[in-house]
């Protein structure tokens, strides 16, 4: 029984154990299995954080364009204490600050800009100011971040070229031509670009036709040198549209790197002045016109500006604005176009330019009555002894003046009727032989202001006939074209017959006194002598 007992005593705790040990067991492996997706986190997050430790933040000041169409062109943000923030403007250069922020981006030429939502009250943002012309990086500027910083600011957006690029010039519509290739910029040499080139070029990086193409205009790249050459129509919107042929010659000569100078964008005008140099400033801007203010103190180095911009010479005057109020504009007199001065959001009184190339540029051009002139290589042949005329005139745009016709030796003036003025010269010699120019004068807006013609070269050469045969001849043309239009509309009567053969004799002596003027004319004082005494 004792045996028996030790028996089923270890068999029970053989049970105990096995039973816990399968208890154990299962609880392990719930365990392990519970464990798993803690643990699958714990190394996601370890390999998170491997992966942030190895990419480095961003610099301080970094800049992106977010938002946009392409890379180089969106709203403007600046990487500011550990967070990316909008850029606001208080004193905002236009394209002069975006071309900061397209050279940053490694982009072209900053194309357009434009104002973007207001911030709202509070917000973090950055704002900078104190930008000079030549700095490649916003942290040159002096630059401010924080909440409400910019209160009352805009957004900015900001356009830059993608492809192409105007470099040491001295504005934004001059410089050596650039073309991206393998994320490196490339000069492009002269013989591989053409006018129609030029075109798109100077429409791409956002600025009107070009003006200059020479080679070395603007030195020599530092890089490599394009190795295509471009088939550009001249009406692609964008250089990346142009097709590409490979270049015949892969040699570059220095001096031949291709430098550019484009006129300036048409986004300025003068408005209700007769005149595209006189008149109320306006601005094209995000689609429309609009009125420009300026200070007091400003309006004057505003108006310089512009007049320079328009190709209108100097500045006469500035006159008070109409009532529309405009964006206020405050520049240093130096820039090439307005969109280089600061632009605030104040509102100010308007203002009116007047500059100095008010009156377009008169014509000039000469007639004759008896087919004496031809054209000859330096300009127009009057042959000696034919009676001219020079006519003067310009565009209607004022009333009233007068033109002075300048030639050698000799002024004469006569007011302006219809706009023009004629200056008749009863027979051609050799004084009449040398350089004419019509100057118009004209007295607006409390100014005289004048404007000169071209030049235009009279040479005076001798008759390939004898100067009374050709009148003669001219004078018989005339009779018999009055004689048979007499015929032609005219049933004649007896008496009509009377009339018509007095008014055929007096057309004949009309047409003689004329062939004896004429000769008189041509005749020196001795040969006039003759005449009369023969007579």
């Amino acid at each position: 029984m004792r045996d028996e007992s030790k028996s089923r005593a270890a068999r029970s705790t053989l049970q105990s154990s096995l039973h816990y040990s399968r208890l154990y067991s299962s609880v392990e492996l719930q365990l392990e299995t519970d464990m798993i997706p803690a643990v699958v986190l714990m190394t996601l997050l370890w390999s998170t954080d491997l992966q942030a430790q190895s990419v480095s933040p961003p610099a301080e000041y970094s800049v992106r364009l977010v938002n946009g169409t392409t890379s180089c062109s969106g709203t403007v943000e600046v990487f500011y204490e550990g967070e990316w923030l909008g850029l606001c403007f208080r004193w905002w250069r236009m394209m002069r600050d975006a071309k900061i922020v397209c050279r940053e981006l490694d982009c072209g030429n900053p194309v357009a800009e434009s104002r973007g939502p207001l911030f709202v009250d509070g917000r973090r943002g950055v704002t900078m100011w104190r930008c000079r012309r030549d700095e490649s990086s916003i942290r040159w500027c002096n630059i401010k971040g924080g909440p409400g910083v910019c209160d009352g600011g805009y957004y900015r957006h900001v356009t830059c070229s993608e492809s192409v690029r105007l470099v040491g010039g001295a504005g934004l519509c001059s410089g050596r031509v650039e073309v991206k290739s393998n994320q490196s910029w490339a000069s492009v040499c002269e013989a591989d670009f053409d006018r129609q080139d030029a075109e798109v070029v100077c429409r791409d990086v956002g600025c009107g036709a070009p003006a200059a193409l020479q080679g070395g205009l603007y030195g020599e790249g530092e890089g490599q040198t394009w190795d295509k050459e471009f088939q550009c129509k001249g009406k692609e919107s964008l250089l990346l549209d142009c097709d590409t042929s490979d270049r015949e010659n892969n040699t570059c000569l220095p001096g031949n790197a291709v430098g550019l100078t484009c006129s300036e964008p048409d986004d300025v005008r003068l408005v209700g002045g007769g005149s595209r140099c006189a008149g109320g400033v306006e601005w094209y801007d995000q689609g429309e016109w609009r009125t420009v203010g300026a200070d007091d103190g400003d309006q004057r180095v505003v108006a310089a500006v512009v007049c320079r911009q328009l190709g209108c010479g100097s500045t006469v005057s500035v006159l008070p604005g109409n009532t529309t109020r405009g964006k206020n504009i405050i520049c240093s007199g130096s820039e090439s176009s307005l969109r280089d001065c600061y632009r605030m959001y104040d509102l100010l009184p308007g203002l009116t330019v007047i500059c100095s190339d008010l009156l377009v540029q008169p014509d000039i051009y000469l007639t004759d009555p008896m087919g004496g002139v031809s054209r000859g290589h330096q300009g127009p042949e009057m042959f000696r002894g034919y009676n001219f005329t020079i006519t003067c005139s310009t565009q209607p745009q004022y009333p009233g003046g007068s033109f002075l016709l300048t030639f050698t030796g000799s002024n004469r003036t006569q007011p302006a009727v219809n706009h023009s003025a004629a200056f008749l010269f009863p027979a051609a010699d050799d004084s009449h032989q040398g350089n004419y120019s019509c100057v118009y004068d004209n007295y607006v807006f409390s100014h005289n202001f004048s404007s000169e013609s071209e030049l235009l070269s009279l040479t005076i050469t001798a008759s390939p006939l004898p100067a009374f045969i050709i009148r003669h001849v001219v004078v018989l043309l005339i009779l018999l074209t009055s004689i048979t239009t007499s015929y032609l509309y005219y049933k004649p009567t007896r008496r009509q017959k009377r009339v018509n053969r007095v008014s055929s004799m007096d057309l004949y002596v009309n047409a003689m006194e004329m062939v004896s003027l004429s000769s008189r004319a041509e005749a020196g004082p001795g040969e006039e002598r003759a005449v009369q005494g023969t007579e």
